[in-house]
């Protein structure tokens, strides 16, 4: 009986108190990144999956089958100046990404869909697919955009999830005065 009272104790407790009994855990959570390079703000939105123990590229994302890299709704990167990103001119804006993994070459798409779903992959809205080779970094945990170069015109972005790991350069013009 003593139990069941302090059982029921502890769950009036935990109900009547707003800061534990409204908030509610999502598995995946938000994150952003923002980086200036030069006059150029650029924005990635996504929500961060865990890896927990699970096999990751080949496991739980397939190879070779279109996915969003985080999780909920899409991923996005956005751009206040136009930009070149791995090689591709790309004008300001706002884009949601798309990766096709593979063991040995991944497809990035950047897409004009926004604020949309993390599936299904929203057909017909390309706006620029590249080429990425995977390296091999630390375990990270957590899915991870992040810039680990920012030197003059010039940045990385790297997407980190598990021991993948995919760089992407990007660029901006310098005009005469050296901005």
């Amino acid at each position: 009986m003593r139990v069941r009272t302090f059982a029921l104790a502890i769950g009036f407790l935990v109900a009547s108190t707003p800061a534990l009994s409204s908030q509610m855990i999502k598995w995946s959570q938000a994150g952003e990144v923002r980086q200036m390079l030069g006059s150029t703000e650029m924005e990635i939105r996504y929500n961060r999956p865990v890896a927990r123990g699970r096999e990751l590229f080949g496991g739980i994302v397939k190879y070779g089958v279109v996915w969003t890299p985080g999780a909920d709704s899409a991923t996005t990167i956005s751009f206040s100046t136009d930009v070149t990103l791995n090689g591709e001119k790309l004008d300001a804006g706002k884009y949601s990404i798309w990766m096709i993994p593979d063991p040995n070459e991944w497809t990035v798409i950047l897409s004009s869909a926004t604020d949309v779903f993390h599936q299904p992959y929203p057909e017909g809205h390309d706006v620029r697919r590249f080429a990425v080779s995977p390296k091999r970094g630390m375990h990270m945990e957590t899915l991870a955009f992040y810039f680990p170069v920012v030197d003059g015109p010039r940045a990385v972005l790297a997407f980190h999830w598990g021991t993948t790991v995919l760089e992407m350069p990007i660029e901006i013009e310098v005009d005469e005065t050296g901005f």
